[in-house]
């Protein structure tokens, strides 16, 4: 297979999901059935993987592949700081009528930041529970939300937290929700 160009925010990303989900340089390669060294030669960008490699990795990471892609170039002097619109990452789960993107740099900080927009009639059906502490803001439009078994209808300027319990959503509303949520640790 064709290996593709290294991306410099491919292995600080690789390593921050690896990390995130608990797991060892050997443990991820045993799933990945590839050697220790090359892993961490990808981790470092020493290496470069083809794309069989990276859908292998983003399916034992659980992340969408186009996450393991990186980011388009940033200006001179922006990288690592600064992620202008045009520029963001797409990331998630890819479920219907949700589309969210990284509006943080890179996978490295103890946190993310997610722009979301919730298309409308859109809802995510089965609950979802993940180890983290959640905190969004609706940037326009509604949103009802369902955290731990209780329903909270949110409006424009509302927010909310979530930490570790399980939790779905719905827009049966007529207009797109956009809200922008921070998850620590980084889970995408």
């Amino acid at each position: 297979m064709t290996a593709l160009p290294p991306d410099p925010s491919i292995g600080r990303d690789l390593r921050a999901l690896r990390k995130t989900r608990g797991l060892t340089l050997a443990e991820l390669a045993a799933q990945l059935g590839c050697s220790i060294g090359w892993l961490s030669q990808l981790e470092r960008d020493k290496s470069k993987a083809t794309i069989e490699d990276l859908r292998r990795i983003a399916a034992a990471l659980d992340v969408p592949l186009s996450l393991l892609f990186g980011q388009p170039s940033a200006r001179v002097g922006e990288e690592g700081f600064i992620v202008r619109k045009s520029a963001r990452r797409p990331i998630g789960s890819g479920t219907a009528g949700l589309v969210e993107e990284l509006l943080s740099p890179d996978l490295t900080d103890d946190f993310e930041l997610v722009h979301s927009t919730f298309a409308p009639g859109a809802a995510l059906s089965d609950p979802v529970c993940r180890p983290t502490q959640e905190v969004g803001f609706i940037v326009t439009g509604q949103l009802d939300l369902e955290i731990d078994g209780r329903t909270h209808h949110l409006a424009t300027g509302d927010s909310f937290r979530i930490r570790g319990e399980p939790f779905r959503w719905a827009n049966p509303y007529k207009t797109p929700c956009i809200a922008i949520w921070a998850i620590a640790p980084p889970v995408y």
